[in-house]
């Protein structure tokens, strides 16, 4: 009875044993050829012989078992991780145009999660979470069980190795010196994990080094930190002044694109229009520290005057006590205010800011609906904030830093501009939603089409407040946080955003005429381009003297 049983079961267990080890063998092969970037996830980048795994056999093949064992372990593992940095480079360079920074960016996975919440729910959220944390300690246990039995194989077939990894390490030296390529710049001879993994960790010894840099920067003398508050923005006096961040406006909006093809004759309209109502603008660019994503890094470098490029700077930074624009404007006698119509939940980073009030989703009056991380339309956004801070009669004018969010991110579609008297509470926006694009996720097209959408809705929307609301004692400077992500840019795409002043008084532009900025609201090919952190500095100086 048990050789009728036994025996019909041991062909099924060496067949899938051996399944089982061609599998593993694969899945170190894929793991150690892989690249960290999607557009080269491609079959070619797989025509390669990676020297680490020629290097392995090699060791295996001198060690005594334990010490074996002990290492192939351990190799798996650390192939593991390297797989897992990969692939979050690869999401990494589809949204934020870089690769994932492994000292300073595992703080973005709660605004990431976040957004997830926004768009698929907070149970859904947490579920893809649970998933994705699970599939990463599969394939860390699957590479590192893979590797020790595989290095098993090797040790008990020596001689057969010996030969296979001395002819393949001659291919390789040939390939190598060679450069032979299957396809073009995928060199057959690999070196491809070793390089990234030296390659992390140089980046993570600058990175640390970067600490004392920033620490630096931070410590020398601010032209601006002990003057007098009397001798701040005194041209001007009695000015309302708007800084506001359009979500995700670049240069790419505006200039040699297709998008750029439809946002530009909005801008060249407007500015018609904003002079007809008797508004002069000025444009330029600036250079954002981010792309992609990152918002809060861009608002406290033009805030700040410091480079703020990573989580670490952004900590130090809000630590401190940096004189921000909000805070000048406070000392010299504005009512400041801070408007993020995306915030849920409290934020004391804000008090870095010096802003007296503060206004998010919670506490605005908004009952109209959301749309993923939209929480509320632009227009109502600047409604409540006219009703409640500049149609509110008082003893001074009003500073606020006002951040757009229409076009953020998965770029839902946008409710028409209302006339500003239908906006209420927002309840009327339940009869002006619209269904996502079917299908924009696998067209470009569709993709650009529906950033270019949104945007033109926030523009649209500022355009309308200044036409409406503006008078002779407003100042709008609007800007974009962050070009979009690659899959509306593409690869490549520089970090510059658009940068406009808006003001009816001849005065605020004169003192502006120096900069060398374009007329208009659209910036041309040629306008200025600095350096964001250079903006706190411009504006103190240019309306302080």
């Amino acid at each position: 009875m048990s050789e009728e049983t036994v025996h019909p079961a041991r062909p099924v267990r060496r067949v899938l044993a051996r399944a089982g080890l061609v599998l593993g063998a694969v899945l170190v092969f894929a793991a150690l050829v892989v690249p960290d970037e999607l557009d080269r996830l491609t079959p070619g980048a797989f025509a390669r012989l990676p020297v680490e795994a020629l290097a392995g056999v090699a060791l295996v093949l001198v060690l005594p078992p334990r010490p074996r064992r002990v290492l192939a372990a351990l190799a798996g593992a650390v192939l593991g991780l390297l797989t897992i940095v990969k692939l979050i480079n690869m999401g990494f360079r589809v949204a934020l145009d870089r690769p994932f920074n492994p000292v300073f960016d595992w703080d973005l996975f709660g605004p990431a999660q976040d957004l997830l919440a926004t768009s698929i729910g907070e149970a859904g959220a947490i579920a893809a979470v649970c998933g994705i944390v699970l599939a990463a300690l599969a394939l860390v246990v699957s590479l590192t069980l893979s590797a020790v039995r595989l290095a098993r194989l090797v040790a008990g077939h020596r001689t057969t190795s010996t030969r296979v990894v001395a002819v393949l390490g001659v291919v390789w030296i040939a390939c190598a010196a060679l450069g032979v390529q299957f396809v073009p710049n995928v060199p057959v001879a690999a070196n491809s994990a070793v390089a990234f993994a030296y390659e992390d960790l140089r980046k993570v010894r600058a990175d640390l080094l970067d600490q004392d840099v920033f620490a630096a920067e931070l410590a020398a003398p601010d032209p601006f930190a002990a003057v007098p508050g009397d001798q701040l923005l005194t041209a001007l006096r009695g000015k309302d002044v708007v800084l506001t961040f359009v979500e995700s406006y670049g240069r790419f909006a505006v200039q040699g694109s297709d998008v750029a093809a439809r946002i530009g004759p909005l801008l060249d309209q407007g500015t018609e229009r904003l002079r007809a109502a008797g508004f002069g603008a000025r444009s330029a660019y600036l250079t954002s520290p981010t792309t992609g994503g990152g918002s809060w890094l861009a608002h406290s470098t033009l805030q700040s005057g410091l480079e703020v490029k990573n989580e670490q700077r952004y900590d130090t930074a809000l630590a401190s006590d940096r004189l921000t624009l909000g805070g000048a404007f406070g000392r010299a006698g504005w009512r400041t205010v801070g408007d993020v119509p995306a915030h849920t939940k409290d934020w004391p980073e804000g008090a870095f800011y010096g802003y007296e009030g503060y206004y998010d989703a919670r506490n605005v009056g908004y009952q109209g609906p959301s749309a993923s991380y939209v929480t509320m339309p632009d227009q109502f956004t600047l409604s409540a904030f006219h009703r409640n801070e500049r149609a509110v009669p008082g003893d001074r004018p009003v500073m606020a830093e006002i951040d757009l969010v229409s076009s953020h991110f998965p770029w839902a579609p946008p409710p028409p501009v209302l006339d500003w008297n239908a906006v209420g509470d927002g309840s009327v926006y339940h009869s002006l939603g619209r269904p996502p694009v079917p299908g924009m996720w696998s067209d470009p097209a569709l993709i650009r089409g529906a950033y270019a959408e949104s945007v033109e809705y926030s523009l649209a929307t500022l355009l309308s407040y200044v036409e409406t609301h503006g008078g002779d004692d407003l100042v709008l400077v609007f800007l974009g946080d962050h070009q979009p992500s690659t899959m509306v840019t593409g690869e490549g795409a520089d970090w510059d955003v658009p940068v406009t002043i808006v003001a009816r008084d001849q005065a605020v532009l004169d003192r502006v005429a120096g900069w060398g900025w374009d007329e208009g609201l659209r910036p041309g090919p040629q306008a200025p381009v600095k350096p964001m952190q250079e903006f706190r500095d411009q504006f103190l100086t240019a309306f302080s003297r």
